[in-house]
């Protein structure tokens, strides 16, 4: 994702890549350098990351997937003094699918639902976490919990990422789908997020918050 990001900056007019950060840089020198710092890390140096941005009063874009609720709220503790956009799908697309999905859900309560989610064999995590976004965005819609949605994950070549809400009755069948065909939709999205949050006040957003 680095090096996507660094390629939308690059052919950006309005952006300049400040450097980037890996584990053993200097990131205090970096974030000094800085308006906005994108988080595209491993969960295991997102706290460091937040952390260091907090510090330095630098607003946040992370789309790190596979945060434990611990890093979550650290996140939320973030916010409380710098904008932090955090959302597990940077994608525009999903942003508007996720609204739309819950819009369904809510409208058709006696429909069953399912999740169906495929990516590429290297993704470790399953569901995806969009599948967990989009399954928590049924839940909410309904009053339900997040934990009884069904979900169906598939592995297999190099799929970037598809997802698909089904919502079925005895006699008809709702789908809504979003397919990746490049990871550089993450980075674009990951690049508007940063050109909105540099203007925002302290708070916890996401990719909801950036497009409305």
């Amino acid at each position: 994702m680095g090096q996507a990001i660094a390629d939308g900056i690059a052919a950006a007019d309005d952006l300049q890549l400040a450097g980037t950060w890996r584990r053993g840089d200097d990131l205090d020198l970096l974030l000094a350098n800085s308006d906005v710092l994108v988080d595209f890390s491993l969960p295991e140096a997102t706290d460091a990351v937040i952390a260091a941005a907090a510090e330095a009063g630098i607003p946040v874009v992370c789309g790190v997937s596979g945060l434990s609720e611990a890093q979550v709220a650290s996140l939320e503790q973030a916010a409380a003094t710098i904008p932090v956009v955090y959302d597990r799908n940077m994608s525009l697309g999903v942003a508007v699918l996720e609204k739309l999905v819950r819009q369904a859900a809510a409208a058709l309560p006696g429909f069953a639902v399912e999740v169906h989610e495929t990516h590429h064999v290297h993704k470790i995590d399953a569901p995806s976490g969009t599948a967990l976004k989009l399954g928590e965005a049924i839940a909410a819609a309904r009053g339900t919990n997040p934990a009884d949605i069904h979900y169906k994950s598939e592995r297999r070549g190099e799929v970037p990422g598809d997802h698909q809400i089904v919502l079925s009755s005895a006699t008809e069948t709702l789908t809504l789908a979003h397919s990746v065909t490049t990871r550089q939709v993450f980075a674009d999205g990951a690049l508007v997020a940063a050109r909105w949050v540099s203007d925002q006040p302290p708070g916890l957003f996401t990719m909801h918050d950036v497009l409305e």
